[in-house]
């Protein structure tokens, strides 16, 4: 077994529903070193970190060349497995996104997040598109002979403030997390999701496993773990933690 399918099968099987994978998620290669040394088993990118701290915002405006340099830098930083947040996987077109996860397997990673909105304004593209991508997505790791790890998020739960969300968001995240295994996907990621209750029906419901952003009003890992969640990011939180200490130190030192 070479070392790329053996880590992709390792990060597979990491994702049990009830014993959540926890990705502290990085931007760089020495943040993938100080994960690793910090007890972690699989390592993850933030696309608004990494943008961050490229200096670009977030959605897809960091040039995608830059993006997989830094995650090939990335995987030669540690032995554990990478997964690459790869926002709308940088096209439109199933062919373009295709393309975007053929780099990415290139350079390393195990799987990657893949968005069904749009970067420019958030807006949600049809299920049916979306599943389009995915297809083409699973197809280009097939080819490879790669089990690459298909983390596909849907922001059904960004279209409204939580404390709007309800049934029918629901209903339509089950529909999109159905439609997205069927065309290949291996895990469905729904970020903004916080209400405890809701994000049960999610899990018990998505005939993949799901993955729960960390958030100021997330429930506790133990909370999740009891209704079924398999993996808990932290996103773009450990960079705005870096960044505050470094800027409370360089306060510190000026004084």
């Amino acid at each position: 077994m070479t070392d790329p399918i053996r880590k992709a099968e390792q990060f597979r099987a990491l994702h049990i529903p009830g014993k959540p994978l926890i990705l502290f998620n990085i931007w760089d290669a020495g943040g993938a070193k100080a994960v690793t040394r910090g007890g972690a088993k699989a390592i993850a990118t933030g696309s608004w970190s990494v943008a961050n701290a490229n200096g670009f915002a977030d959605g897809e405006l960091i040039p995608l060349a830059l993006a997989i340099d830094n995650l090939r830098r990335i995987v030669g930083a540690t032995d554990l497995p990478v997964t690459i947040d790869l926002e709308s996987g940088y096209g439109d077109t199933p062919e373009v996104v295709g393309e975007t996860i053929g780099l990415a397997i290139d350079a390393g990673a195990v799987g990657c997040n893949l968005e069904d909105s749009f970067p420019a304004n958030g807006r949600l593209r049809e299920t049916a598109d979306q599943g389009a991508r995915i297809r083409r997505a699973r197809q280009t790791a097939d080819a490879a002979n790669n089990r690459f790890f298909i983390n596909a998020r849907t922001d059904v739960f960004f279209q409204r403030p939580p404390e709007e969300h309800n049934d029918s968001m629901v209903v339509e995240a089950i529909e999109r997390a159905r439609a997205y295994a069927e065309a290949g996907a291996d895990g469905v990621f729904a970020p903004g999701l916080a209400d405890i209750n809701l994000i049960a029906r999610l899990s018990e419901a998505s005939p993949i496993p799901l993955n729960i952003m960390m958030g100021d009003a997330t429930p506790q890992l133990r909370a999740l773990a009891q209704h079924g969640v398999a993996r808990l990011s932290h996103g773009p939180r450990p960079y705005l933690i870096a960044m505050k200490a470094l800027e409370e130190a360089a306060r510190r030192a000026s004084e």
